[in-house]
């Protein structure tokens, strides 16, 4: 893979496939990277009410946006279940989903292997019942609830395991019953579909064409391939990401980024609610802090970096917590020499958000730790200077000194969680 610009138009399939797979488990370690600081203040009790807000509040919204960014709305089984296959609650292969679909109105699924299960059941039956039972029950069925209200997700077993050893490591049902009562759209999921991330426009399958940008500019590629472009049609329980077509792989990625941002607006939103907004933004922080250094290390790993400067730049470029453009005016620049990496943002939704705190807000003081904890990730003797205000951007300079930074620890912390070293198989 080469140095990506601001646009990923040029990359291949199999590249951008890649990047999906990477952006998806991220978003579902941003609970990894959060929840151990919000148990250190508020016990077990508050991770479960925040939990279930957070997850509550997100999933309806980007499930929904995922269903007509690929043209897949229905109120069927089928439907539901190919929004769980673009969920970063459920990342393929770290969370091995195996769906089978009975009717329109029937199936099941069942974990084969559970990499939540893997990282909380070693802390003991307390997290593991608080995981599978109190924050799994109302959010699968707010899930659910976002293709058809008269859903509903019933276990035929989970953990804690009997025997230790269990596998799957759960089985769920999942019926329409027409009789059933509709469940009411959850108020979380109400506060947060009218933030800006969950309005920012949808690139439909209709924007796509020779070249077609993921918000329907044109692209400075015009290359066509044969790859799906929507996921009409049946489910495929082995969907495969190389499937589609690079200008729909631009799309799931965009939305896959946001996906990452509801999530982040719906916990501080949860945190605000139940303990204040200096807790929110504490916590949110760290949570930041945690999350952007691991996952800059995995898309170095990834995609087989190195630890130059412009490895530096490409990761910058990367990183979910900056995409999609639309939503983050970030960008990123390499002076004349390419020693140095200028680093600025610009107004943008991202820092007008009313309900919850995302990312970018947290950067607005200047703040050094979040992008020394993506340019360490790559280079251990990178650092950031903020610059100060200019034309109503903020810019930061990265460059490169002689000591090496020790790991942050946020993002220690975020490293217990078993995805941080998990490698995905290529079919």
């Amino acid at each position: 893979m080469t140095a990506p610009t601001d646009g990923l138009h040029d990359w291949s399939r199999a590249d951008l496939a890649v990047l999906v797979r990477e952006y998806l488990l991220a978003g579902h370690l941003i609970d990894r990277a959060g929840m151990p600081h919000v148990v250190a203040e508020f016990g077990i009790d508050g991770m479960r009410e925040v939990a279930i807000d957070e997850w509550m509040g997100a999933s309806p919204v980007y499930t929904r946006r995922m269903q007509a960014t690929l043209d897949f709305a229905g109120d069927d089984v089928a439907t539901i279940f190919k929004g769980m296959q673009l969920d970063i609650g459920a990342p393929p292969q770290f969370m091995d989903f195996r769906y089978q679909v009975d009717d329109a109105t029937h199936g099941s699924f069942r974990l084969n292997s559970c990499g939540a299960l893997m990282d909380v059941e070693p802390m003991g039956d307390g997290f593991v019942l608080a995981m599978c039972h109190h924050i799994e029950d109302p959010t699968f069925d707010a899930t659910a609830c976002a293709t058809n209200p008269r859903a509903r997700m019933t276990p035929i077993h989970r953990p804690p395991r009997v025997p230790a050893d269990r596998h799957p490591h759960c089985h769920w049902t999942v019926e329409i019953d027409a009789a059933a009562e509709a469940v009411t759209e959850p108020e979380p999921a109400v506060r947060i579909a009218g933030t800006r991330a969950a309005r920012l426009p949808i690139a439909r399958v209709a924007d796509d064409g020779p070249g077609a940008a993921a918000d329907g500019t044109a692209a400075a590629s015009a290359v066509v391939d044969d790859g799906r472009c929507d996921y009409d049609g049946p489910l495929d329980p082995d969907l495969w990401l190389e499937d589609f077509s690079r200008a729909t792989l631009v799309r799931i990625a965009d939305e896959v980024c946001l996906q990452g941002h509801l999530l982040t607006l719906a916990f501080s939103d949860a945190v605000e609610h139940r303990f204040g907004p200096e807790a929110a933004r504490r916590v949110g922080h760290k949570q930041f802090v945690g999350i952007a250094g691991l996952t800059a290390d995995r898309l170095r790993r990834a995609f087989d970096l190195g630890r130059s400067p412009t490895d530096i730049a490409t990761v910058l470029e990367l990183h979910p917590a900056f995409r999609p453009r639309a939503y983050v005016d970030v960008s990123v620049d390499q002076g004349e020499q390419e020693e140095r990496i200028a680093v600025s943002l610009g107004p943008c939704d991202a820092l007008d958000e009313s309900v919850g705190r995302a990312w970018p807000a947290l950067l607005v003081d200047g703040d050094t730790a979040v992008l020394d904890a993506i340019v360490t990730a790559v280079e251990p003797r990178a650092r950031s200077r903020f610059l100060g205000a200019s034309e109503d951007r903020l810019t930061w300079e990265v460059s490169v000194g002689d000591e090496p930074a020790p790991e942050t620890p946020e993002v220690t912390l975020t490293r217990f969680s078993t995805g941080a070293d998990f490698v995905f198989h290529s079919r």
